[in-house]
Parts: structure tokens; C-alpha cells; sequence
């Protein structure tokens, strides 16, 4: 039976340089009047619709879906200047391991991210690597990591009924990653190229953990025989 590839984009895939950072905090800007952006809210694996929603939380405004959907649009028209900006790149190894995956076909690669759809198709898409993927999951209506990998399954095995789950790999930079993927049963490969070390992750009992994607050979002979 053919593998499934799930990849994360940020830390995983790729550095925006903050792009997607930089491009919310100007939204909460034009959309909320907010000046003052010290706020401390978790991003690392978690979904834009559950950041959105902490950030108006934090900055005392209600949030209804109208709202959501204005703030959502804005920072749609606001992340492909910041992308343009520069600072970000595409991760060491990456290109080369997107290309050996997907050297026959790309059917079984795609992503699983806590970004919106757009968002997530801008951010490949402005660095070239979008064509290794042929389907996503995204973060525009669950706020809980886990329910996002629920949501990838139940598409999954719409389509392929015979899908096993440990035929599923998660690839990704964060416990979240992690723990999604076990809400589904799947294997799951942790990068150490965000902001958690190859340590915390390897704590959260990935099936194995990379420093990065550079030595393409062992990381393919992970995700092929791992």
C-alpha cells in the first residue's frame, strides 16, 4: 500500500521569515485599531482560526463569525507583500526530499497545517513548492490540532478506504504535531528545524526524530522503512 505524507509548512517546510507574523499583527492594526502588540499568545502548531480567536480574546474584542471572516480576509491581502518582504527560505533539504518523495507521482503528498487554505497555498506557492502536493488539510475551521488530523483521516479514507493508519506519516516541527498524529494512529517524523530542539521533541515519543533534512537519504529511508 502506497504511504501518505502529511506535511506541516512553518518550521517544517519552510521559514516565512515572520511573514505570517508580521502580516496578522498589521491586520489587528487596520481591523482593531491595535497599536500595542505585546501580547503573549502561543502560535507553534496551532491553528489560525484558534490564534485569531486568542488574539481577540486578549485585545477584549467579540469575535463573531463576520468578524472572523473581515479579520481572516484582511490578513489574506496583507501576507503576500510581507512574503515579497523577504527573510524567509525554503528549509535545508527540503527541495530534495519533496522531490524524491514525489519523483513518480505526488497523489500521496500533502499537507496537514494550522494555517488557513489560502494562507498555507500562498506561503508554498511564493517559495516554489507547491506542485509537490496534491491535497491539504487546513486550520479555517477547527481550533484543535487533533481534530484537524481527524478531519485528514476521514478525507483520507473517503478516497482510499483500504488506508491503513500507520500507511499515514505526519511530518512536523512541534508536539503538536506529535500528538495529532497519534489522535489518528499515524507514524510521525519530528524536524528540529523550528523553535523546539531535536530533545523536547524526541520527550513527546515521535517514531523518530531528525535534526533536519539535509542527509535526504536517511530521512527518505526513515519515511519509506521506519
Amino acid at each position: 500500500m502506497s504511504t501518505t505524507y502529511l506535511f506541516d509548512i512553518d518550521g517544517t517546510l519552510l521559514s516565512s521569515g515572520r511573514a505570517g507574523q508580521k502580516a496578522m499583527e498589521e491586520a489587528l492594526r487596520v481591523e482593531l485599531g491595535v497599536e500595542n502588540l505585546d501580547y503573549e499568545i502561543p502560535t507553534a502548531g496551532r491553528t489560525d482560526r484558534a490564534i485569531i480567536t486568542d488574539l481577540f480574546r486578549w485585545h477584549d474584542e467579540p469575535l463573531t463569525e463576520t468578524r472572523f471572516q473581515q479579520f481572516r480576509d484582511c490578513y489574506f491581502s496583507l501576507l503576500p507583500n510581507h512574503l515579497q518582504a523577504g527573510g524567509g527560505m525554503v528549509l535545508p533539504g527540503v527541495t530534495e526530499l519533496l522531490a524524491k518523495i514525489t519523483a513518480e507521482s505526488n497523489e500521496f503528498t500533502g499537507l496537514m497545517t494550522g494555517n488557513f487554505q489560502t494562507s498555507g497555498w500562498l506561503k508554498v506557492r511564493h517559495f516554489a513548492i507547491d506542485h509537490h502536493f496534491s491535497f491539504g488539510v487546513f486550520g479555517d475551521v477547527h481550533v484543535d490540532r487533533d481534530d484537524l488530523a481527524r478531519l485528514a483521516w476521514s478525507e483520507l479514507i473517503a478516497k482510499r478506504p483500504e488506508l491503513e493508519p500507520n500507511h499515514i506519516w505526519v511530518i512536523g516541527d512541534t508536539p503538536a504535531d506529535v500528538q495529532c498524529a497519534r489522535a489518528i494512529g499515524a507514524r510521525v517524523l519530528a524536524v528540529a528545524t523550528g523553535r523546539y530542539s531535536r530533545e523536547e521533541l524526541e520527550a513527546t515519543n515521535p517514531d523518530a526524530t531528525v535534526d533536519d533534512f539535509q542527509r535526504t537519504d536517511d530521512v527518505l529511508d526513515i519515511l519509506l522503512h521506519g
